[in-house]
C-alpha cells in the first residue's frame, strides 16, 4: 500500500478523541448557525453519517526541476497552493494533505457541471518541468497510488483528469508528454482506439466537448485541452473529423456505465 507507514497527525488523533466525547461536548466552533439569546439549542450527535469521498483525481506537473523545490512551494503557507500527494522522479510518494481535507490544487475549475474541483477531488503533483517525458519510476508509483484511490473511493475510469482538462486556457498540465493512453489501459481515464464510430454531423464540436465534460465558454481552449490529452502529436488548433470521431467514441464510453444502471 502506498500509504503504509504514514502516521496520523496529532490533529487527527485529537479529532478522534473529540468524536468519542461528542455526546457531552459543546457546539463546535464551525457550527452552521449562531445560537441567539433566548433560543434553546442542544447538540444531539447522530451516528448516521459517513465521510464525504472525492469524485475525481486531478493530475498535475510541478513545472519544477527538483523535488525539494516543489515541496517548498506546496508546503509554504505563503504560497497558498497544495496537493494531497507529490510523486518525485525516482518514484517516492509524499503525502502532503489529508485526503479528507480540501487541498488547493485545481483553482478556478469546471468539469461536467462541477465548478469547484478542489472540493470534489484528490490532487496529485508529478515532479516534472513540463518539457520532459515522465520518469518510469514515477509512473509506476502513480499507477500504484491510483489503483489504491480507485479501489477505496470506488471511482470510475472517467474520474481521472488533468489540470488542463478542468482549467482549459489557464493550465496545460500534465503536459503532452504524459502517458494518458497507458493510464487508460489500467483503468485510469478513458481512451478510444481506431476504428472510431463516425461522429453525427448534427453534433457539433462544442456540443461533443461539453457532453464529455469540458467547459466550452472558450471553445479554442477546450479544443486545445482535448488535443493535448488525446491527440498530443497534432498541435494544430482545429478538430479534424478523426478527432471528432474519437471524441464521440469517448462520449459513448463515458455514458455507457450510466446507461447500464
Amino acid at each position: 500500500m502506498i500509504r503504509a507507514g504514514i502516521r496520523p497527525s496529532r490533529r487527527i488523533i485529537a479529532c478522534i478523541a473529540m468524536v468519542a466525547l461528542s455526546a457531552c461536548a459543546p457546539f463546535p466552533a464551525g457550527r452552521p448557525f449562531s445560537v441567539q439569546p433566548g433560543v434553546a439549542a442542544e447538540q444531539r450527535p447522530s451516528p448516521n453519517f459517513d465521510a464525504r469521498r472525492p469524485a475525481f483525481v486531478i493530475l498535475h506537473h510541478t513545472s519544477n526541476s527538483e523535488t525539494e523545490q516543489a515541496l517548498r512551494t506546496l508546503t509554504a503557507r505563503e504560497s497558498a497552493v497544495s496537493s494531497h500527494y507529490l510523486i518525485s522522479r525516482d518514484g517516492k510518494v509524499f503525502y502532503l494533505v489529508d485526503e479528507a481535507r480540501r487541498a488547493w490544487h485545481a483553482g478556478e475549475s469546471y468539469w461536467a457541471g462541477h465548478r469547484d474541483l478542489n472540493s470534489a477531488s484528490i490532487g496529485i503533483e508529478l515532479d516534472n518541468d513540463g518539457t520532459e517525458p515522465f520518469a518510469e519510476p514515477q509512473i509506476a508509483a502513480l499507477l500504484a497510488l491510483l489503483a489504491d484511490l480507485k479501489a477505496r473511493y470506488k471511482l470510475s475510469a472517467s474520474s481521472f483528469l488533468g489540470h488542463g482538462d478542468v482549467a482549459p486556457g489557464r493550465k496545460v498540465d500534465p503536459s503532452a508528454y504524459f502517458p494518458w493512453q497507458r493510464l487508460a489501459g489500467h483503468g485510469f481515464g478513458l481512451w478510444c482506439d481506431p476504428p472510431y464510430p463516425a461522429a453525427p454531423a448534427a453534433l457539433d464540436t462544442a456540443l461533443l466537448l461539453q457532453a464529455f465534460g469540458y467547459n466550452v465558454w472558450n471553445l479554442d481552449a477546450a479544443i486545445a485541452a482535448f488535443k493535448r490529452r488525446f491527440v498530443p502529436d497534432d498541435p494544430a488548433p482545429d478538430m479534424t473529423e478523426k478527432d471528432r470521431s474519437m471524441l464521440f467514441c469517448l462520449v459513448q464510453q463515458m455514458q455507457a456505465p450510466a446507461l447500464e444502471q
